[in-house]
């Protein structure tokens, strides 16, 4: 039998916490290990429990998410951190996954739908609510160009791909662009990614917006 996900809510709202346990408590695959109200009190009870996830609520009073994010990666945290929230900002999303958040979930999303994004998480992907990485796209879109990679990292092939994955295109719509096949254009993300040591390509996205920044 599998060891069950432990986990720690960080959020001001006393019945969202107990939401979140009654839901953990029905699905199986997790369990609440420990609630905190406040930014101090969670980093306190993540260096105490040492949790295998974090459900971090973005707005706060005192300190908000990001804050205690970057606090608990200052503290060795090895947690996986999901950032559940309210805020579908683009300028909230970019700042919790620059501060290190491993997703990024939106409150109102049904609850199965949570579960299986949460044991994503937990199994290592970096998981958006659908619909966000519309946002995380723009976000780069805005930027004039993704900063060549340090030589010789990447080919002049692979840069292309890295700037269009940058722009938002999907692998169809870059294999079109570059005039390439779609499989070609598959093996070149798989290439740039294992250089950079990444898993997915919006991970890759995500270093090329730290490139820029």
């Amino acid at each position: 039998m599998a060891a069950l996900v432990r986990v720690l809510v960080i959020d001001d709202h006393p019945l969202f916490r107990r939401g979140v346990r009654q839901l953990m408590d029905l699905e199986g695959g997790f369990e609440v290990v420990g609630e905190a109200s406040s930014g101090p009190e969670g980093i306190e009870l993540a260096q105490e429990l040492e949790p295998d996830l974090v459900l971090l609520d973005l707005n706060m009073e005192g300190m908000d998410g990001t804050e205690v994010l970057q606090a608990l990666r200052a503290s060795g945290c090895a947690a996986k951190v999901a950032m559940l929230t309210v805020s579908d900002q683009e300028h909230d999303l970019v700042a919790a996954l620059r501060a290190g958040a491993d997703g990024y979930l939106l409150k109102d999303t049904e609850p199965e739908e949570l579960l299986t994004q949460l044991h994503q998480i937990v199994a290592g992907r970096l998981i958006l609510t659908e619909g966000l990485s519309e946002h995380l796209a723009r976000a780069m879109r805005r930027k004039d160009e993704v900063r060549s990679p340090d030589e010789p990292r990447f080919t002049p092939r692979e840069q292309e791909v890295l700037s269009l994955i940058a722009e938002g295109l999907n692998n169809k719509q870059i294999a079109r662009h570059l005039d390439l096949s779609e499989g070609t254009v598959k093996v070149h993300v798989k290439h740039l990614l294992k250089k950079l040591g990444l898993r997915s390509r919006l991970e890759a996205a995500l270093w090329a917006v730290e490139r820029q920044s």
